[in-house]
């Protein structure tokens, strides 16, 4: 399969390559759901070490020390500017993650920000030219980038064992949570923005989303979206997000010609090639002549060398300050991304019209 013909906005640029032995000091903003986790796996992977933390809750910071009492902790973000961290990762909501991330770029951090990047794209694009300029590294947390499961279904695609790919259809589902500031679609679509962009090599071109608020009306934040994406390639994919379902679902399927693939995140055996088809003759044949044969093989489960992602994401964020390498989920990973999920929001704001993505700016 060829990958996209779409020019990339940065190419490279000169790092600041770190050569020492030293383990990287990193400092860490945002306790609420997920910074906590980020805590925990810089905590943990050789090469890093967890120095500082900063939030504006003084009983989260306190929840914090106590887990890991040899790190210093904060309320003042400045603080952490003016340390000797080495690294900022930002987990806080996305209206912040802009001035967080340029200000800790100005002040030579590298930076790993959470999904999606900012929340609007020219934002997105003065920080990859801040980050370019000043040779320091930045990374967008597109988790699902690094999960063994993904690679996985990258390699069969990119392996030709489907054959043509025909559609994808992905699911991404639960009660809740319900953000209060983002609707589902800024929530949860980045995820299969990213990984699909990946696992196909191919990026989106039109896009449309329709969806719907039931439960929060005070303030208008659809908690279900169906979006709808054509890329480059012609490979169509529809993806159901909802906060709003009773049985947590993270599936993605690919239908090709030749064969089958589901995968199911949850599941024991994530990735499952399924030997199955439909064939039609290839000559023309009357309609009471017509007939389709359905081919059902083999249902093969695909070996996968399990490594927690996030685990694998903090170790990349780690391995690429001190080699100067361009992350897998980079700032323009995390811009295109971004230019989707605004393309859908007009869409979304307009009844679901299907309107190209522009990737220039």
């Amino acid at each position: 399969m060829e990958t996209s013909s779409i020019p990339k906005l940065v190419v490279s640029y000169d790092h600041k390559t770190i050569q020492t032995t030293k383990d990287i000091r990193i400092g860490v903003v945002g306790c609420g759901y997920w910074g906590p986790k980020l805590a925990r796996n810089f905590n943990e992977i050789p090469g890093a070490s967890l120095s500082l933390i900063s939030d504006m809750r003084q009983d989260r910071l306190d929840e914090m020390k106590a887990l890991y009492p040899s790190v210093e902790t904060t309320r003042d973000f400045k603080d952490l500017l003016e340390s000797d961290v080495v690294a900022v990762v930002i987990a806080t909501p996305v209206h912040t993650h802009y001035f967080l991330a340029k200000e800790a770029l100005l002040a030579g951090k590298h930076v790993l920000v959470e999904k999606p990047i900012t929340s609007k794209s020219h934002e997105a694009n003065e920080l990859i030219e801040i980050a370019q300029d000043n040779g320091l590294i930045l990374m967008v947390g597109h988790t699902f980038l690094y999960n063994p499961a993904v690679e996985a279904v990258r390699d069969v695609i990119q392996s030709g064992q489907l054959g043509d790919v025909f559609y994808l259809n992905a699911t991404r589902a639960n009660l809740g949570l319900l953000q209060p500031d983002i609707n589902v679609m800024w929530d949860l679509a980045p995820h299969d923005i990213s990984l699909l962009r990946y696992v196909l090599g191919a990026d989106p071109v039109l896009v449309s989303a329709r969806g719907a608020t039931y439960v929060n009306k005070a303030r208008n934040l659809p908690e279900v979206v169906y979006l709808n994406i054509v890329y480059d390639n012609g490979v169509m994919a529809n993806l159901r997000l909802s906060w709003l379902d009773p049985v947590k679902q993270r599936t993605i399927t690919v239908v090709g010609s030749q064969k089958m693939l589901v995968y199911d995140d949850i599941a024991a055996n994530k990735v499952i090639l399924y030997d199955k088809g439909v064939d039609v003759p290839s000559y023309s044949v009357t309609e009471a002549e017509f007939r389709a044969s359905y081919r059902h093989g083999e249902e093969i489960p695909i070996s996968i060398q399990w490594r927690e992602p996030l685990q694998v994401e903090c170790s990349h964020f780690v391995d690429c300050i001190r080699s100067g390498e361009l992350p897998r989920s980079d700032g323009e990973d995390g811009l295109r991304v971004l230019k989707v999920l605004e393309t859908a929001q007009r869409s979304l704001n307009n009844g679901g019209v299907e309107l190209m993505v522009e990737y220039s700016y």
